[in-house]
């Protein structure tokens, strides 16, 4: 075969749990560059996700009866596949199937053992969301499988790709049973390796040493690390995310990634020039009345507004480093400006502050004159006495008086624009930020420093992120003036770490107007080198990749049965 042939795709099937299914950081990455795709392939792109709504409708997904009518009901009558056809409401607006997978489940053990039989997955151990996981991904198998042959698409270069261990059987799938199709696994973190971060395991002090297997058994993760390695070593291209998490691929599945595939990010989110301004405005305004709120007096309106999000993976995503650093500061006399800082990642929370919702009622000016009970929380938690920020809050002494030069606001909630609280998404709020720090441990991409910086607002992040390391290969120098700080972070630099945030923020509050907005306008520059304009050609890469192995691997299959 001639590798030099640059194959395209006719058709691409991608799909994972997130799509039309906020949850984490994979929705930012299909969704974004969902406008990139469509724009190259029309309405050859379509997105699969898992239909989960019963009582409310996805409000990302809006229902079109007449997208592929023919083939629904054929699915329906003759595959008996529960979906619904419609698009995706972000930038590109994909066509994108939702599919019921409740039927599989009565069939579950026959495909765990057919698993088993043909690609020696173990799914004995399996517990918790696996069951769950897997029926979607065989029940994305059989959707594609269904559209493929009902279009008669065997002449077409066809690419179906899967996201992470959850849709692994749906690749197995297709390659048993569709084996023209060309496969893409991704695995945005590899499920042992975040296991281990997130057992206080030494994860880089002895990389060399762990076994993927060895450690799957000891942490009672046999199953999902087992679907994940097997479904890399045999899909036609094998991607992930980043340097950092590739080289965790290699150690831990024992597969170097035939492609690395950084994330992008979407213009088409960012508010234009001039809407920019007055939803900063707007943002800054909702930040600062919440803080007044909570805590009972007017908050310095020059006060840094300070925020770290993200899962709550309390080590992983450095919330206890970012918290010991701020305590620093609070007796830094370097520090120019108060700081008010937002640490929102949703927690076990119950629902939002009555008496908080009533002060923010108010009209005109906030009159209340003493702070609230617990004024670090935003919302309601089940057993806040058991959570670790308020834990960690309380032992370090704390205040949020007015006194206090570093105040600490906790919102524990999704912000989806109904939180009863804020009443706005994260990005309405990210807007309004003067920086934002990410000290990662384990953060095999991250999106939330790469938002921030394409709001134009500064960050600090680590050498342990993948975009951290691309950051550092894109030529960060020392310091935030040039939009994004990376503190390097190793296993034993703990202290390190929390100083260099706080001279990051120290140095951030000492500058004037002017080095400000250079600042913010560095952070966007280095934003636009990390879009999806730049960044689809790694997909394009990958795509071409796999087409290419599909076709080896069925010129060699042809040669066994001459």
């Amino acid at each position: 075969m001639n590798t030099k042939i640059k194959y395209s795709p006719d058709y691409i099937f991608e799909s994972s749990w997130e799509v039309c299914n906020k949850v984490g950081g994979i929705y930012t990455v299909l969704s974004s560059r969902a406008n990139s795709l469509q724009k190259e392939h029309k309405d050859k792109v379509i997105f699969i996700g898992p239909d989960i709504w019963n009582k409310n409708e996805s409000p990302w997904f809006k229902e079109d009866a007449s997208l592929h009518k023919e083939w629904r009901q054929h699915a329906d009558l003759t595959d008996h596949l529960s979906v619904r056809v419609g698009r995706w409401q972000v930038p590109g607006e994909p066509i994108t199937i939702l599919v019921n997978f409740e039927s599989f489940y009565q069939h579950k053990n026959d495909i765990y053992g057919q698993m088993w039989r043909l690609f020696g997955v173990d799914s004995m151990p399996s517990y918790g969301d696996y069951d769950d996981s897997s029926m979607f991904a065989y029940a994305v198998g059989n959707v594609i499988e269904s559209f493929y042959k009902f279009h008669k698409l065997q002449n077409k270069h066809v690419i179906a790709h899967f996201n992470e261990w959850m849709l692994g059987m749906g690749a197995l799938y297709v390659k048993h049973n569709v084996p023209k199709i060309a496969t893409i696994f991704t695995t945005h973190a590899t499920s042992i390796g975040r296991s281990i971060a997130g057992n206080n395991l030494p994860l880089y002090k002895n990389f060399k040493e762990f076994d993927g297997d060895q450690m799957a058994r000891e942490l009672n993760m046999v199953s999902k690390h087992s679907i994940e390695k097997i479904t890399a070593h045999n899909v036609d291209c094998f991607t992930t995310v980043s340097d950092i998490t590739a080289r965790e691929c290699e150690q831990l599945l024992e597969k170097k990634p035939d492609v690395v595939t950084p994330n992008g990010f979407e213009k088409g989110f960012i508010p234009k020039k001039g809407d920019y301004t007055k939803l900063r405005t707007q943002a800054r305004s909702t930040l600062i009345r919440v803080t007044e709120a909570l805590l009972g007096y007017p908050v310095a309106t020059k006060s840094l507004l300070v925020a770290l999000s993200g899962r709550y993976e309390y080590k992983n995503k450095g919330i206890d480093v970012f918290v010991d650093s701020l305590n620093k500061l609070r007796s830094n006399k370097s520090l120019k400006k108060d700081i008010v800082a937002f640490i929102m990642v949703p927690a076990w929370v119950k629902e939002y502050r009555d008496d908080l919702q009533l002060r923010l009622q108010e009209k005109g000016p906030i009159s209340a004159n003493r702070a609230l009970d617990c004024p670090f929380l935003t919302h309601n938690l089940h057993e806040p006495e058991n959570d670790p920020l308020l834990s960690q809050i309380k032992r370090l002494g704390f205040t949020n008086t007015k006194e206090d030069r570093v105040k600490i606001i906790f919102v524990p909630s999704y912000l989806n624009g109904d939180d009863g609280i804020f009443n706005a998404s994260y990005y309405d709020l990210l807007i309004g930020l003067d920086a934002t720090v990410f000290p990662s441990y384990y953060e095999p991409w991250g999106y939330t420093p790469h938002e921030s910086i394409a709001f134009s607002i500064p960050t600090v992040t680590t050498s342990l992120s993948g975009f951290g390391t691309w950051a550092i290969k894109m030529g960060d120098t020392e310091g935030i003036g040039d939009g994004v700080e990376v503190v390097h972070r190793v296993e034993d630099n703990y202290d390190e770490v929390v100083n260099k945030i706080g001279d990051a923020l120290v140095d951030l509050s000492q500058k004037n107007k002017k080095e400000i907005e250079e600042t913010r306008d560095a952070a966007l520059n280095l934003a636009d080198s990390a879009d999806w304009e730049h960044f689809i050609g790694y997909y394009k890469e990958a795509y071409c990749k796999a087409l290419h192995n599909s076709i080896d691997r069925l010129s060699g299959a042809h040669a066994v049965d001459e």
